[in-house]
């Protein structure tokens, strides 16, 4: 599942292990029965693969990956489990690069901007400033938001240097 670096430098790993790994599936498996939701094996199979890759993956990835050496699982299980993931706001569709990042916090339907290295692929969640003059103009137009996500592109300072 490793990104297909364009830049000829080591980066450090990105995803989750352990006891941090751990606490994020814990935290997502309470939220989930919080809201009367369930965090389904597959679905947490693949919420797991997204928080350990710490990184946009491709679904296929995903599929290929989710045996954990075993068989790979059917493509209609993981596409049901991202759903259901971007959903309940545990991850996020990269549109720009057709790739699924686990989401670095907030709740379904939140504002988030993606910062994306074209060099390594290295990808940073942050809350964009003015969302709240976006929802504003948009609710001035008659429109209401159901979710609203920015993806820059450029490079990180690894990759600066």
């Amino acid at each position: 599942m490793a990104h297909s670096h364009a830049c000829d430098h080591d980066h450090d790993q990105r995803g989750l292990t352990g006891e941090r790994l751990s606490g994020r599936l814990a935290t997502a498996q309470a939220r989930c029965e919080a809201d009367g939701q369930r965090l389904t094996p597959p679905r947490r199979r693949v919420l797991e693969l997204l928080l350990t890759a710490g990184q946009p993956v491709k679904a296929y990835d995903l599929i290929a990956a989710f045996g954990d050496g075993g068989a790979p699982a059917k493509p209609p299980t993981v596409y049901r489990a991202l759903d259901f993931l971007a959903k309940q706001g545990f991850a996020h569709r990269i549109e720009s690069l057709n790739a699924y990042i686990a989401c670095g916090g907030g709740r379904d339907g939140h504002a988030a901007a993606f910062l994306i290295c074209d060099c390594c692929g290295a990808t940073r969640e942050i809350a964009p400033t003015g969302a709240a003059e976006i929802e504003r103009l948009a609710g001035a137009q008659g429109f209401s938001l159901t979710g609203l996500m920015v993806e820059a592109h450029g490079l990180c300072q690894d990759c600066r240097a």
